[in-house]
């Protein structure tokens, strides 16, 4: 599974100078957790996440100043994307094994990563995206993985089993090499946790 296949596209982008303000309505609008930011040749430069946002923007309540520990605010309000965005931004390809990239989300403690072709960014994946994935139901993932096996070899050659997102399909032909190939078709349908093809004869039907 690439990240082409799970990505949002188009993604929202936003420039350095777009206010504070109005990147978090982006993100309370649209419910996402990040915000690419691009230059104006839209090449990727940055990205502005929820905690950036949100970082030292909520004053203390003003019943706290009567509390000895209290200190006022002295340093300049930031204003501008520019001013809190997180620089320099990891970014994927489309073609990235989305394998990999749960891992540098996880590795980096990271929400979102940009797709990029070149520096232009194409799409978004989230770590919402990735579970939506493993959440999808085990029918709609045997009909996907059944679809693609029939573009390959055809109708009424394969058998597909799907449980917890665990993929066994059964071959009425024995061919090691088509099998192979169906266990790389399979794991590249979003929702296949594993994929396993065995040789099926005609008394296992029975």
């Amino acid at each position: 599974m690439r990240a082409r296949d799970i990505m949002t596209s188009p993604v929202i982008t936003v420039r350095p100078e777009m206010t504070i303000k109005e990147a978090a309505g982006l993100l309370a609008t649209h419910g996402f957790t990040a915000l690419p930011v691009v230059d104006d040749d839209d090449r990727l430069i940055g990205i502005v996440t929820e905690a950036d946002l949100v970082r030292d923007r909520i004053p203390r309540d003003p019943r706290a100043r009567i509390l000895p520990a209290y200190q006022p605010q002295t340093s300049p309000v930031t204003t501008r994307v520019g001013q809190v965005m997180s620089t320099p931004v990891t970014a994927m390809g489309p073609g990235a094994d989305v394998a990999d990239l749960a891992s540098a989300l996880l590795d980096a403690r990271q929400r979102s990563m940009p797709i990029v072709d070149g520096s232009r960014v194409i799409g978004i994946v989230t770590r919402r995206d990735i579970v939506r994935t493993v959440a999808r139901d085990d029918a709609t993932v045997a009909a996907d993985v059944q679809h693609r096996l029939e573009i390959y070899g055809g109708e009424g050659r394969w058998r597909v089993d799907v449980h917890d997102g665990v993929v066994t399909i059964g071959d009425k032909f024995d061919d090691e090499g088509d099998r192979h190939v169906a266990t790389v078709l399979a794991e590249a349908v979003p929702g296949v946790v594993r994929a396993n093809a065995v040789a099926v004869h005609e008394e296992d039907d029975r």
